[in-house]
């Protein structure tokens, strides 16, 4: 993949700079996209020496940011191969609860703001392209108190199918990558919480945990020719969760109440 460039978006959050990190191993050229300018100054300057990587602090979801992030990287770099969809917002909670405030941030960051970047990226994109979605394993099945969060993941992959089915004959592929829960500074704390723990440790064959470093390696994948056939798909990178009924042995004893 040497020489490639790539879009990020999140690229400061945890799976963001895991993702960054995975790409200009391989050779990718970098810029990331994110709110804070701080995070991404402090990014860069850990990242120097390494590959290349530049950034531009931006709102997602501000009307100009389509046309700014996409050009900030042609400047840059003078082209685009790659655009991994990673920002989003973990705003979730039971439907009856979800106020009109939290459902329009969700739908802004999670859905809106990709559609309206992917469209962009598309009038710079050639063949060998490849357009990725960070999504999750709550975009795949229902889920107590997903309310927005899974609704807006479940949409991704809609977006995801339709862009494979209509640009796939250019040569550009597209994917959807759905994660379980990742500890990152988004999610530590309630990591140990017991409650978290039997709905998601428990509940997964695999004894570890995902980390960012799954997604980022999943993601390279993806992007490059090694995966140049795989176009349209959702892959799970969750240790087994959503397609076993894999319960722990501590866990088998529990009574329903």
């Amino acid at each position: 993949m040497h020489g490639k460039v790539a879009i990020v978006t999140g690229a400061a959050g945890g799976i963001g700079e895991a993702v960054v990190r995975a790409l200009g191993a391989r050779g990718v050229k970098v810029l990331g996209t994110g709110r804070n300018a701080d995070k991404l100054q402090a990014l860069e300057e850990r990242l120097a020496g390494a590959m290349e990587f530049t950034f531009i602090a931006i709102d997602a979801t501000a009307d100009t940011a389509p046309s700014a992030i996409v050009e900030a990287a042609m400047e840059r770099f003078g082209q685009l191969d790659v655009l991994v969809n990673n920002a989003g917002s973990f705003n979730f909670g039971p439907v009856d609860q979800t106020t009109d405030l939290m459902l329009d941030e969700v739908l802004d960051i999670s859905l809106r703001a990709p559609f309206r970047l992917c469209r962009e990226a598309l009038g710079r994109m050639g063949e060998g392209g490849s357009i990725l979605f960070i999504g999750s394993t709550w975009g795949l099945y229902g889920t107590p108190g997903g309310g927005a969060y899974s609704a807006v993941k479940a949409g991704q992959i809609g977006l995801m199918q339709t862009l494979a089915a209509e640009y796939g004959p250019r040569g550009i592929r597209s994917n959807y990558i759905a994660p379980t829960v990742v500890r990152t500074e988004m999610t530590t704390a309630f990591w140990d919480l017991d409650f978290f723990r039997r709905t998601n440790h428990e509940l997964t064959p695999l004894q570890r945990d995902c980390t960012a470093a799954d997604i980022g390696n999943m993601v390279a994948f993806l992007a490059s020719e090694d995966a140049g056939f795989v176009n349209g798909q959702t892959i799970a990178v969750d240790g087994g969760i959503s397609t076993t009924r894999y319960v722990s042995p501590v866990a088998v004893g529990a009574v329903r109440q």
